[in-house]
């Protein structure tokens, strides 16, 4: 029962990360309201809801799961030592349906207007390339995504070390996410979480755009790749061994 509720916290705290953070891109980064003012509140606050989710996570579900949200902070914790081989594919499993749940309520939402074009879904989607914001090609894409994952992890791996200062890591981890997609949007729309790509590339390919899912392989080795690369590192560099345990 106990690993079940891991499991469960792990979904529900996902499905929040993409609820909340690809709905402020969909819902609230700009929109016109019916009186003809323009509305919204950029990227700027797209990523501070990013970071919001991380953050009440963390201390909604901190204590049950360790609050990963992301299938890359799993692999990296677990090659930090901090998870068990065992939770390791079940994590996976919640972390990615948790997100593609809320990416189909998301798309029933949005499609709640007479002007709703399926198409646009696509816009909250991870890409490079001519898909990338700022037109950045695949390399620079790969190389942010997985630089960025990297100190992400290194942030989490710091801050819930028990030599740091109980009770403010959800705070360095939610402001630290949040400064990421402030330098990341630009670059590939942020992801540095597989859960938040795949779930959003599927929605849009059921609504006929095929590209999300043709370069969401990228958002699942870079991240992948900049976790594993934290994991190995805090563990062979930083980690010293609890007196207590």
């Amino acid at each position: 029962m106990e690993a079940t509720r891991k499991y469960i916290a792990e979904f529900i705290a996902t499905f929040w990360l993409v609820f909340a953070g690809c709905g402020s891109a969909l819902l609230a980064a700009g929109f016109t309201t019916p009186d003809g003012l323009h509305l919204g509140i950029g990227f700027t606050g797209v990523s501070l809801a990013f970071g919001l989710t991380v953050l009440s996570m963390a201390y909604g579900i901190g204590h049950i799961s360790g609050a990963h949200l992301n299938p890359a902070v799993t692999l990296g914790a677990f090659l930090a030592g901090r998870l068990h081989v065992k939770d390791l594919v079940p994590y996976w499993i919640a972390q990615f349906a948790g997100g593609v749940v809320a990416a189909f309520l998301l798309y029933f939402i949005c499609s709640g207007v007479p002007e709703y074009v399926p198409a646009s879904y696509a816009g909250v989607c991870n890409g490079y390339g001519e898909h990338s914001p700022g037109n950045y090609n695949m390399v620079a894409a790969f190389v942010a995504e997985a630089v960025f994952t990297f100190i992400f992890l290194m942030v989490i791996l710091g801050s819930t070390d028990w030599r740091a200062s109980a009770g403010f890591a959800g705070i360095a981890i939610g402001l630290c996410l949040t400064l990421i997609h402030l330098g990341l949007i630009p670059v590939t729309n942020c992801s540095v979480n597989p859960a938040r790509s795949l779930g959003p590339a599927i929605v849009a390919m059921v609504n006929g755009e095929t590209w999300p899912m043709q370069q969401v392989w990228l958002f699942f080795a870079a991240p992948a790749a900049g976790a594993a690369l934290a994991g190995v590192v805090y563990r062979s560099i930083f980690h010293v061994a609890n007196p207590d345990d």
